[in-house]
């Protein structure tokens, strides 16, 4: 899978992409990434992406002519990209979307700055997406964000090929069970027993169960178009009706 950013800021993907599990996917030919800079779109002799908007207001808008020129270029060198944008006005990046993207060839992420884009440049989209109801200085955190949720869904890309799957919002819908590592005991607060039997079932079952209630607790919004049976379903509105003094996990 090919991952490209197109921004004015281009070195700030480098350090996240190299290192840790992102550096090791790359390394291995997980997926390939190239960030293009967006003033290698622009004539004149400073370079200009941005200019004042039309009918006044706060700042500046990234100009429609280096981004066409821009898209247009990369989208003949190789596979036709899948453009994402940026916006406040886009759905919501989620776990499914990510699933979405990762089996795409090619994506290519454009990146805003300032006061935002000229609306023209919209056009180019193939999809638009949002992080959640925030502002941020620009475009490239969001694609590290969508590039880090998407790679981990990659073949290869983690070392266990369960650890994509048994996450908070895969499969099932739910938040990812509560998990716990040495001390047994700290502090007063002691590990589930459950956890200490070497009882694979038991271990599964409690698993399961703490898995709904952090959901109930934590995410009542999920709860809805999550995957449960009566039973549990039933379960998870009795924990949200206690609210966060009712939980077992």
């Amino acid at each position: 899978m090919i991952f490209e950013t197109l921004s004015v800021f281009p070195e700030v993907f480098g350090p996240y992409l190299d290192a840790s599990i992102m550096g090791r996917a790359r390394r291995a030919g997980v997926f390939e990434f190239h960030a293009h800079d967006l003033r290698d779109w622009t004539h004149d002799r400073h370079r200009t992406v941005d200019d004042a908007p039309f009918g006044g207001g706060q700042g500046m808008l990234m100009k429609p002519a280096p981004i066409f020129e821009a898209v247009d270029d990369l989208s003949r060198r190789g596979p036709a990209p899948h453009v994402v944008f940026f916006s406040p006005c886009g759905r919501r990046f989620d776990q499914g979307v990510a699933m979405e993207l990762s089996r795409r060839e090619r994506v290519l992420l454009v990146c805003g700055r300032y006061e935002g884009m000229d609306e023209r440049a919209y056009a180019l989209a193939d999809d638009v997406v949002s992080l959640g109801d925030f502002v941020l200085t620009g475009g490239e955190l969001a694609a590290l964000a969508v590039i880090d949720a998407t790679v981990r869904l990659l073949p290869g890309a983690l070392g266990d090929e369960m650890s994509a799957v048994d996450e908070s919002f895969s499969f099932d819908g739910l938040l990812e069970y509560a998990q716990y590592t040495r001390p047994a005991s700290y502090r007063g607060m002691d590990v589930p027993e459950v956890l200490l039997s070497g009882d694979h079932a038991r271990v599964d079952a409690w698993r399961r169960q703490s898995a709904i209630e952090r959901t109930a607790l934590w995410r009542p919004d999920l709860i809805e178009s999550a995957r449960l049976t009566p039973e549990e379903r039933t379960r998870a509105l009795e924990v949200m009706a206690r609210g966060k003094g009712g939980s077992d996990a």
